[in-house]
């Protein structure tokens, strides 16, 4: 079944429904049990599943999750306490804060990307909409330590989450050549080969996903005024990091807002679909938005509305969405979503144009009245992160619960062995 590109204002689904979703809330507000010895507890999306009978499994780069909502990479996820917070509030997965890529002799060429600001200041923002939303703002950019340090940090992440646990993911800014220069490939070599050797040697067998961040600022930088020399870098960095380590990366283009019209945005998505030996494995769209006066990036409404604008236009043009009859030269890798995702509702937005799951920063940042639950003494219940996951699946009005027996109710989304499935609403709008 197809879905109608826009929902109505609220929800809409029966009052049993609605009784048995309080009844969840209330018993969950304060936070989960504590797991009692193996078998442990079930977290939150078993609670989903079994009582609410929803599915929420998806996919974050060809890798099962239980549940679309990660974390994306950023000040939030720069410590192994963080890490280790989120794995217990049951994040799906958790990209790692960005690291700066270096050659063998330490040399950074993106060196101006170390800036260290760990002070994030949370604030309301009124969109051009009329909407009033939430933005962080920090002057910070990447990983302010050195390489070898990230490669402790990823070592001790992925001694926490376990070889079964949910995805953890590193994020680095490579070299980017302005004009015609040359790509400094030593950075992309050793950087890449060293991440890949901390994966292997804590027993993934699987291709590491990674992904490439353009970082917001990149959109105020000299280098990417020039149209080109953007188009340039995404037909030529993910074969740079593929080469490093030929089929044992899976690369994930975290694509930039570029300070330039829609039309542009959706020209930067035809380069990333081209049928190449070397295309992404995956792509994050699209990073936060650049304001040129206080150069600064934001998010907000500003961002979702453009991002689904542009996913909208680019469904128009085969790129995103259910695959034509034929297959299509013009069809994109797997979406990620990341821009204000601040409810269910957003998630569910961003997935009926084709996104799989979500990264989500500034919501985990909220003051704590902004959430459902109140935490508690059991597993992960006070994080905000476990806050935030709560009302994201569980809200009555905005949460991704409601919305799916919205579309089921409304003969949008069919039950398949009694359960509506997150993964069927996945590039189901009709547009």
């Amino acid at each position: 079944m197809s879905v109608p590109l826009r929902l109505p204002d609220a929800p809409s689904y029966s009052r049993a429904r609605r009784a048995l979703l309080e009844s969840v809330i209330e018993r969950t507000r304060g936070g989960l049990p504590p797991p009692p010895p193996p078998p442990p507890s079930p977290d939150l999306a078993d609670i989903v599943r079994d009582e609410l009978r929803i599915d929420l499994s998806t996919h974050y780069a060809g890798i099962p999750i239980r549940h679309p909502f990660g974390k994306a990479s950023g000040q939030l996820s720069c410590t192994a306490a963080q890490v280790e917070e989120d794995l217990r509030a049951g994040l799906a997965f958790i990209v790692l804060k960005t690291v700066i890529a270096e050659a063998p002799s330490g040399e950074r060429s993106m060196e101006a990307w170390t800036v260290r600001d760990t002070k994030m200041v949370v604030e309301r923002r009124s969109s051009l909409s009329g909407r009033d939303g939430w933005t962080v703002t920090w002057t910070g950019r990447g990983w302010h330590g050195t390489l070898i340090q990230y490669l402790e940090f990823f070592a001790t992440s992925l001694d926490l989450a376990g070889e079964t646990g949910p995805p953890v993911v590193p994020s680095v800014k490579y070299h980017l050549a302005p004009g015609g220069e040359p790509f400094r490939t030593e950075e992309y070599r050793h950087t890449t080969a060293q991440l890949l050797a901390v994966w292997e040697r804590k027993g993934r067998v699987d291709p590491m996903p990674l992904e490439k961040d353009f970082s917001p600022t990149l959109a105020g930088d000299t280098r990417s005024a020039d149209r080109d020399v953007v188009l340039r870098w995404l037909e030529h960095v993910p074969a740079l990091i593929d080469a490093a380590a030929p089929g044992r990366v899976r690369v994930g283009v975290k694509v930039m807002n570029a300070v330039a019209d829609d039309d542009f945005q959706v020209a930067m998505l035809e380069v990333l679909s081209r049928p190449a030996q070397s295309k992404p494995g995956f792509l994050v769209v699209f990073n936060r938005l650049f304001d040129e006066t206080s150069g600064v990036a934001y998010g907000g409404w500003d961002l979702s509305d453009r991002n689904l604008r542009v996913l909208d236009l680019a469904r128009r043009k085969h790129l995103a969405g259910p695959p034509p009859p034929a297959p299509s030269p013009l069809s994109l890798p797997p979406l990620s979503a990341t821009g204000n995702i601040c409810s269910g509702r957003v998630m569910l937005e961003y997935a009926l144009r084709g996104c799989e799951n979500g990264q989500v920063h500034t919501f985990f940042q909220l003051p704590r009245d902004s959430y459902l639950a109140t935490g508690g003494a059991g597993e992960g219940g006070g994080s905000r992160s476990s806050r935030a996951l709560h009302t994201l699946l569980l809200h009555p009005v905005d949460g991704l619960v409601a919305w799916l027996w919205h579309l089921n109710e409304a003969a949008r989304l069919e039950e398949v062995d009694g359960l509506v499935r997150f993964r069927d609403a996945i590039g189901a709008a009709d547009g």
